[in-house]
């Protein structure tokens, strides 16, 4: 297979959406129709109950929630897919902010119940800002829920996009018999039995045909009919350019838990979703199918596998191809790094690939070399863009409550603050450390992680900040700056990188700065110009 077909081959995108909604649930029944897993995690027998696939950390099996991205990959009807899980809860935010800049498309997922929550209206506002492809699965149907078209409407008024169905329900929680297939033209039928892997598909051309009421009821059959003519009246017909574009939504109806709606979506994702895209460097746009490769790291995750304390660096692969044992530039560094075992993903299992292509996801065992945004070329000197680190709004000191493991406290800080769970500021006066993150529930997650994986034991104290702004003066010698670090001594930090960080304690501190010293420009994230 040439590379340009296996480039046509690859499609990339990321699951979000509000906590529990169904993200996860949706990402296994997805791997099920690739044939991937046997049985989903929401398979509930007696004995045991099976966590799902995607949530492989201890501490997400506990709580039932994802903290960290995963990445899978399962080959369907030809297509090589990609799928990143993100975590929905708002504390982990930043993780998905960054993977979002490693997905082609987006599947947003909706409860029927709920509709648009605030998660989610964040996160489409980060896909919005960078025109990614989004398609709606509204999921959830076999319970009482919103108005099929009231739900729709709140996805254009609250989200910002514009929709058309391209599956629609016939009924809802109780009387929910089935879909109609907009796309494909045909019913499916509800059994209500989430053991069939496919349920009932009846081709239906004509919905005017007097067979739909002998199949799904007279009075059904009415309303559905009235309901297509309605579509066609209010929603624009589906174009695929569109849809690349940013400007026009899909949205898919169905049910993740009862297997029901999934493999429709499925079906119609791999003809519309767009092939690996171009991506803005600070030097030029790079194109996929370009001979040379390049790549950036997303993501790093320390022990993946707490028995060999390996990190992995998940790198995005935007042009060319990825060959095992092939020396590589490492840009930051400006060295030639060489790798021996790069691995693709398949949930928890992992495997050595030789040669990855455009779209896909390796994964890099790492000793320390690697920072999120890293790039990676073969020998051009360019970075990707778009990658920053948050402001945190929650902080910490963070004291060692067991001074015999200091240095496993220190070698665990350090190795979880590169993996973006948080962030590191140590004070200029006095040198102790404060962790910042965006969610308060981050620092359980350390915690539990520390004790867990590095044997160290931590306590944290409250540290009076509003917000981390990181300071760049336009003249680092000027007496302005000079003052404004003098009075601002007990605020002033430096970051895991060395750079200068005011953690201010207000609002109104930052406006007073600001003004007071003009000189001294304040950014709310690590990346500025």
């Amino acid at each position: 297979m040439s590379f340009i077909d296996e480039i046509e081959k690859r499609r990339t995108f990321g699951i979000i959406s509000h906590p529990d909604a169904g993200k996860t649930t949706l990402t296994e029944k997805l791997l099920l129709f690739g044939g991937a897993i046997q049985e989903a995690g929401a398979v509930k027998s007696n004995k045991i109950k099976k966590g799902a696939t995607s949530d492989f950390m201890e501490i997400e099996r506990q709580r039932g929630i994802s903290v960290a991205t995963s990445v899978l990959a399962f080959n369907y009807k030809g297509k090589k897919i990609n799928i990143l899980d993100t975590p929905g809860h708002k504390d982990f935010a930043e993780d998905t902010f960054r993977t979002l800049t490693a997905v082609d498309s987006v599947i947003v997922v909706i409860d029927v119940a709920k509709g648009v929550e605030e998660q989610t209206e964040k996160l489409v506002e980060v896909c919005r800002m960078r025109s990614i492809p989004m398609l709606v699965f509204i999921n959830k149907l076999d319970r009482e829920g919103k108005d099929a078209f009231d739900l729709m409407d709140e996805v254009e008024q609250k989200l910002g996009l514009t929709v058309t169905p391209l599956s629609f329900p016939i009924g809802m929680g109780y009387d929910f018999q089935g879909i109609y297939n907009i796309w494909e033209k045909n019913i499916n039928l509800f059994s209500g039995d989430s053991r069939k892997d496919i349920e009932d598909t009846i081709a239906f051309e004509d919905v005017n045909n007097p067979e739909l009421d002998e199949i799904i009821g007279e009075k059904p059959a009415t309303r559905l009919r009235e309901e297509l003519e309605l579509i066609s009246e209010v929603y624009p017909a589906f174009d695929r350019q569109a849809y690349l574009d940013g400007k026009l939504q899909p949205v898919f109806f169905g049910s993740a838990l009862n297997n029901f709606g999934v493999r429709e979506l499925l079906d119609c994702f791999i003809q519309i979703a767009p092939t690996p895209r171009p991506k803005e460097s600070d030097t030029r746009l790079v194109k996929p199918d370009e001979k040379k490769f390049s790549g950036f790291v997303f993501k790093i995750h320390a022990n993946m596998d707490p028995k060999h304390r390996d990190r992995l660096a998940f790198v995005k692969i935007v042009s060319g191809t990825f060959e095992r044992n092939k020396p590589y530039l490492h840009v930051r560094h400006n060295k030639n790094l060489k790798f021996s075992s790069p691995n693709a993903f398949f949930a928890e299992k992992k495997e050595i690939v030789d040669i990855s292509y455009p779209g896909d996801i390796v994964g890099l065992h790492d000793t320390g070399n690697f920072k999120i945004g890293d790039t990676l070329t073969e020998g051009e000197n360019m970075s990707f863009k778009g990658i920053p680190s948050f402001s945190p709004e929650h902080f910490r000191y963070i004291n060692n409550a067991d001074p015999m493991k200091a240095k496993q406290l220190e070698k665990g800080i350090d190795q979880l603050m590169d993996e973006g769970v948080a962030q590191l500021f140590t004070l200029e006066m006095n040198n102790r450390k404060v962790i910042g993150t965006v969610g308060a529930l981050q620092y359980e997650v350390i915690q539990y992680r520390l004790e867990h994986e590095y044997g160290a034991k931590c306590s944290y104290e409250q540290f009076p900040a509003y917000k981390a702004c990181w300071v760049k003066p336009d003249d680092p010698k000027s007496e302005e700056f000079a003052e404004f670090c003098r009075i601002k001594q007990k605020f002033m930090a430096r970051d895991k990188f060395g750079q200068l960080v005011f953690l201010a304690d207000s609002e109104f501190s930052i406006q007073m700065a600001q003004q007071k010293y003009p000189s001294v420009k304040l950014f709310y994230t690590s990346e500025f110009e």
